[in-house]
């Protein structure tokens, strides 16, 4: 059996990345100091999977095959919450009549969902 333990994001700026993330997730460093480049990042109240930022110079993609899709009760709230935390709102081409979705980009540039849990 697998689980999802780590999920990977490149960043220019780790330190910076991580700052954005623990905020916005509520997690924790697993150590304190940045290794050679990485971080990664746990929950802090208790089991999920972790989020590990690595030094990388490769370019953003503008249409990401990967990405984080963020589940939110107030999805509205949580996207202020983020944008206030440094978080771009992203001019996202490819919007579905109806979205339950809001695409954002990290302090890095990397895309990611604020999905709508209430959305009918």
């Amino acid at each position: 059996m697998l689980n999802i333990g780590t999920v990977v994001l490149g960043a220019a700026d780790v330190r910076r990345a991580a700052d954005f993330w623990s905020q916005a997730l509520r997690y924790v460093p697993r150590e304190r100091e940045t290794k050679d480049g990485w971080i990664v990042l746990e929950p802090a109240g208790g089991p999920g999977p972790a989020l590990a930022l690595g030094l990388s110079q490769t370019p953003v993609q503008e249409h990401p095959r990967v990405h984080l899709d963020l589940y939110a009760e107030d999805q509205a709230g949580e996207v202020e919450r983020l944008v206030s935390l440094g978080a771009e709102r992203v001019d996202w081409d490819l919007y579905p009549d109806d979205p339950d979705f809001v695409v954002l980009a990290d302090t890095e540039g990397n895309r990611f969902c604020v999905i709508d849990l209430n959305h009918s």
